[in-house]
């Protein structure tokens, strides 16, 4: 194959040298940068031959390469594939403990306003017994009260009686005898008389 290098003599390369398909396309466009100009014309003078062995070698490596891109391709889109389902396992684990600790939140709250209800009802429930307690024991105490007035009235009572009526001695009474119950026969003698 001759490739011409711009001067006016070609040089030969061999085209079964190890070269991708990038570098067979760049000579074959060197050589059509550095073709020579037909006398008087702007057309340039190319080796037919030359060219089309270029062409061809590239054409013949173009499946290779893009079987590997398709394939680097394919793995890259299995790549992504694997990362985005890792991804998605990984936000659907977040937004499961995110929910769990929302959860949890919500449970601690609900337990704290049901415990504050308890407390307060309990407290209210205390209360409403206390008074009704008091409120019995001053109903029990007024009622006593009452009973102890009327027993208080009955003693006084008793005692005015015993005030206003004296005594009466019998009159052969034995000396130091006080009291005698002449029925029942029983004396009672008061033992500081002398």
């Amino acid at each position: 194959m001759t490739i011409f290098d711009g001067g006016s003599e070609p040089t030969t390369a061999r085209v079964s040298e190890p070269a991708d398909t990038e570098v067979l396309l760049r000579r074959a466009l060197d050589q059509v940068n550095a073709a020579p100009k037909m006398p008087l014309s702007s057309t340039v003078r190319l080796e037919k031959d030359e060219m089309v062995g270029l062409l061809e070698e590239a054409v013949n490596r173009l499946p290779d390469e893009l079987r590997q891109a398709r394939w680097l391709l394919k793995e890259r889109d299995e790549h992504l594939a694997k990362v985005q389902r890792e991804a998605d396992d990984i936000l659907s684990a977040a937004r499961e403990r995110a929910e769990r600790i929302v959860q949890r939140t919500e449970l601690v709250r609900e337990a704290q306003r049901l415990s504050r209800r308890i407390l307060d009802d309990a407290n209210t429930e205390a209360r409403r017994m206390r008074h009704e307690a008091e409120d019995y024991c001053d109903q029990k105490l007024a009622r006593f009260e009452i009973e102890l007035s009327k027993v208080m009235k009955t003693v006084q009572g008793g005692r005015e009686k015993l005030k206003v009526a004296p005594l009466s001695t019998p009159a052969p009474a034995a000396a130091g005898i006080v009291d005698a119950d002449l029925d029942s026969g029983e004396v009672f003698f008061d033992q500081d008389d002398g």
